[in-house]
């Protein structure tokens, strides 16, 4: 069975990137090794589940070059403490997610936060998943509002 869409992308094996590009960054955060040796040591496990290989190292060198200067600050005024405070898996998937929502325009909105919630369902804490959501809906309103508009219009 052809899981692909017309558009050429696999949204199995993109789900597959996510996930694994979630624990490469958390093993970045948790190391600080550099984003290049994280990809390198998944990469190898990352070919053998047949995700999209490319989606995992954008990801994860996405994440490495924008923290600081990008996605950190603007994810602050939607966290209720510091970032480095929010428990590890949970910051992997908000900064991943804040990636996609801000550089990644070509990923709908909703997909992202979908598949922040599901993996950090997967990897974190009990409930840390509706911490995920929470912020990640106020940041999409935000960030991608005309975007939400369009899918509040449509409701």
């Amino acid at each position: 069975m052809n899981r692909r869409r017309p558009d050429g992308i696999d949204p199995v094996a993109r789900s597959r990137a996510r996930r694994r590009a979630l624990q490469a960054i958390y093993a970045w955060q948790m190391t600080g090794t550099r984003a290049d040796e994280v990809i390198a040591q998944f990469a190898h496990e990352q070919a053998h589940e047949v995700a999209d290989l490319a989606y995992f190292e954008d990801l994860v060198r996405g994440v490495a070059r924008h923290q600081e200067d990008d996605l950190d600050p603007a994810l602050a005024p939607f966290l209720d403490r510091e970032i480095e405070q929010v428990d590890p898996i949970e910051r992997a998937g908000l900064r991943i997610a804040a990636y996609e929502l801000r550089h990644r325009l070509d990923v709908p909105y909703r997909v992202v936060i979908n598949e922040a919630i599901e993996s950090v369902k997967r990897f974190g804490a009990e409930h840390g998943h509706t911490y995920v959501n929470g912020v990640l809906d106020r940041a999409a309103a935000q960030w991608r509002a005309a975007e939400a508009a369009a899918a509040a219009k449509k409701r």
